[in-house]
């Protein structure tokens, strides 16, 4: 995917990266730092990974009962009724500290959609889960944002 963006030339550069953005599973810690790394502008990287990101956070929450349900039958299918360790990770966080720090943290282990997802699992309503998950992302683009920057700078990529 990365030779797409790499191909692309202009504003097509942006619009790749935006789509590739879109994907489930790859978050700001991946899109972010890749468009830094081609030489992307670092604000219009970062923005463009939020919106990105921040639509499947929307979708999901959207679409939870049918995701849910599709998944649960996928998962029954391969005979894996029990949690995975990820979710189990994402449960004591979540018992422990509640949404908001669920929301901050979980991006980091599961990524943001899979997060809000997880979420709406564990019952929290759809309103909040958008809310803080967008506050989650806007906190991760801009430390993204700044550390691909000054890191690339610092091993001299860019």
């Amino acid at each position: 995917m990365v030779e797409w963006v790499q191909q692309s030339e202009g504003v097509w550069q942006y619009v790749a990266l935006f789509l590739i953005s879109i994907l489930p599973f790859l978050d700001v810690f991946y899109i972010i730092p890749v468009g830094v790394a081609l030489g992307m502008s670092p604000i219009v990287v970062g923005v463009i990974s939020f919106i990105g990101n921040f639509i499947m956070v929307i979708v999901f929450a959207m679409f939870f009962r049918q995701i849910a349900a599709w998944r649960n039958k996928r998962r029954e299918k391969k005979g894996k009724a029990g949690p995975t360790k990820r979710e189990t990770r994402a449960k004591r966080i979540w018992e422990k500290y509640g949404l908001p720090v669920f929301a901050l943290v979980s991006p980091s282990i599961l990524g943001t959609d899979i997060a809000a997802l997880m979420a709406l699992v564990f019952g929290a309503s759809k309103p909040r889960v958008v809310t803080l998950m967008g506050v989650s992302l806007v906190v991760w683009s801009v430390v993204m944002t700044v550390g691909s920057v000054y890191g690339l700078k610092y091993i001299n990529w860019i």
